[in-house]
């Protein structure tokens, strides 16, 4: 029998920026009565350019004041930099269960994949660490990873329109161009340029890919654009959606284990930065898919 006076689990979400809020829009909807708590470091982001000991420091430091500050009962770390160079640092520092993006996005590579090769895009800081290439190599996957480094400026500049489509090859692609606002055109040109390199470099190395996985948290908002440049019948993973459904599989079974998986409660959010709150707020909804409402600014030390 559920305990009425219980209260949901709480879930930590984590990351250097707001790009991680596409793991949380994704939490939303497959456990839309949970509370959440997400802690942007916008302070010390990029994570990207710091080194693999300052990553971990920064990381251990947000996951604490999830834990020990909101009462988090478990974590996803929804930043690729600090899944691929910080997980094991995070999980041996608190103690809850912890969830990173890389290995969820891996595993639906896997059951997606017919050829078992796939390609993944990402940023410099998460390809150069090659842990996609590594969770793939585990599932039996071959994985040719590339670099993307003009995406992540492109979204935040909101120069992705998710309503238009361009369909690379056919014959009304020149027209949706046309029509298309002149900044939407510009990236899915980049799109295009990038993953027709990466074509060529999977060619060159004999690989056969039907999957590609989206290695980054701000690539959901570009993933229209990315699936009209594909070749058909390729598979498109959001690794934010693979978290958020591996992440609901541990919520409902410890939900289940207190009783309290039928209880009827609203989804709750709070948001965290360590900087940048107006930005956050401003972008944050853009990735988010709804207000992000006031976002409290905490300090958690140089």
């Amino acid at each position: 029998m559920s305990d009425s006076s219980a209260t949901p689990p709480t879930i930590g979400v984590f990351d250097s920026g707001f790009g991680g809020l596409t793991v949380l829009r994704a939490l939303i909807g497959k456990l839309p009565r949970a509370r959440f708590a997400f802690l942007g470091d916008t302070a010390r982001l990029p994570y990207g350019s710091k080194s693999r000991r300052t990553i971990a420091r920064y990381a251990v430091e947000s996951a604490q004041f999830l834990v020990k500050e909101q009462g988090a009962e478990f974590l996803v770390i929804a930043c690729n930099t600090a899944s691929a160079l910080a997980l094991n640092a995070i999980q041996e520092a608190v103690p809850v269960p912890v969830l990173g993006v890389i290995e969820p996005g891996a595993t639906a590579g896997r059951a997606a994949s017919q050829t078992g090769d796939v390609l993944v895009i990402a940023t410099d800081a998460t390809v150069q660490s090659h842990a996609y290439a590594a969770a793939c190599k585990a599932q039996g996957l071959r994985a040719l990873e590339k670099a993307c480094p003009l995406l992540v400026p492109l979204v935040e500049e909101g120069w992705g329109d998710p309503s238009s489509v361009f369909r690379a090859g056919s014959e009304t692609s020149a027209a949706q161009a046309t029509s298309a606002p002149p900044q939407v055109a510009v990236t899915a040109e980049v799109i295009r340029i990038y993953l027709n390199e990466l074509a060529t470099d999977a060619a060159a190395e004999g690989l056969k890919p039907d999957t590609l996985v989206l290695g980054c948290t701000h690539y959901p908002l570009l993933r229209t654009l990315i699936e009209s440049a594909v070749p058909e019948g390729m598979r498109v993973i959001d690794s934010a959606e693979s978290a958020a459904e591996a992440a609901a599989r541990l919520f409902n079974g410890r939900a289940k284990s207190r009783g309290t998986i039928d209880i009827d409660w609203p989804t709750e959010i709070r948001c965290f930065a360590t900087d940048s709150v107006e930005k956050f707020e401003r972008l944050g909804s853009r990735f988010l898919g709804r207000p992000v409402g006031t976002v409290e600014l905490v300090d958690l030390g140089g």
